[in-house]
């Protein structure tokens, strides 16, 4: 679904004129349309399918290095992402960490972050966004474990309300063999010792 950009812009201008400014006032006249243009990159996630990145799959036996069986997880760390929260539309943005524990395939590395954009480029709130990611990644391959982390700041806490400019909230799903503590621990410390 597109987003609708004339729409957008009219509404902006009705938003500008309701907080008593002037949307004619040479500083805002371009405002409308420069916010629709913006929100149709912040949010073409919304109707999107999350799992196409992943539709391209290597089989490790029979791919390129059927000799090189990974043994343990396969872990990126430090995606950027931003999102907007979806109670005040006020963005939030942090890192992702993403961990899964191969079965019989693996994903080019660059899938997982492009997962994360088209996730995050909606109306969202932390919690379920780290849940769709690991589903995703659960469905779309054989893994027998997933670990998303997420590590974010949001707007609507460091700009408003407590004004907690330093605060970050910190978000874990785990899918399959990561549910266990256990299991979970080693990477969670490979996050945390790498992470900036």
């Amino acid at each position: 679904m597109a987003v609708d950009r004339e729409r957008v812009a009219a509404l902006v201008r009705d938003l500008l004129e309701a907080i008593g400014e002037d949307p004619d006032r040479p500083g805002l006249k371009q405002t409308p349309q420069r916010v629709a243009d913006a929100y149709t990159e912040f949010f073409s996630g919304v109707g999107a399918d999350p799992a196409e990145p992943l539709a391209h799959i290597i089989s490790i036996a029979r791919g390129p290095a059927p000799d090189t069986l990974p043994s343990g997880a396969v872990m990126l760390r430090g995606i950027r992402f931003r999102s907007f929260c979806e109670h005040h539309l006020l963005p939030f943005a942090g890192h992702a960490h993403i961990a899964y524990l191969p079965g019989e395939q693996v994903v080019g590395l660059g899938a997982l972050p492009r997962v994360v954009d088209i996730l995050a480029a909606r109306p969202q709130v932390q919690e379920r966004l780290g849940e769709q990611i690991a589903d995703t990644i659960a469905a779309a391959l054989d893994a027998r474990g997933v670990l998303v982390v997420l590590d974010a700041a949001h707007d609507c806490v460091t700009m408003r309300g407590g004004r907690q400019t330093d605060a970050t909230t910190v978000t874990v799903a785990a899918r399959g063999a990561f549910t266990d503590p256990a299991a979970r621990a080693e990477l969670v410390s490979l996050i945390s010792g790498g992470a900036s």
